[in-house]
């Protein structure tokens, strides 16, 4: 049991991966692979959902920050959880 199946709705329906970007509900595409060198290990991978139109800007983010690893879609044996 998850403390989200308390609240109330149809926790039975299959949620959508949706983007990562703020205030964006669209469906996810893209699966973009990070880590933060000064407190994560190397092998360490979080992860950030992107609709097409907003992948290249959270890339970028990611990039200009050095955090950025790599950018895979997502598939359906992809987990559709971020770890952000």
């Amino acid at each position: 049991m998850s403390l989200f199946s308390l609240l109330p709705g149809d926790s039975d329906l299959p949620q959508t991966p949706v983007c990562s970007r703020k205030g964006c509900r669209a469906p996810a595409l893209w699966r973009l692979l990070w880590n933060n060198p000064k407190i994560h290990t190397p092998e360490r991978r979080k992860t950030w959902l992107a609709c097409a139109e907003h992948r290249d800007w959270l890339e970028d983010y990611l990039r200009t920050r050095l955090l950025w690893r790599e950018t895979l879609p997502l598939t359906e044996a992809s987990s559709p959880c971020t770890d952000s």
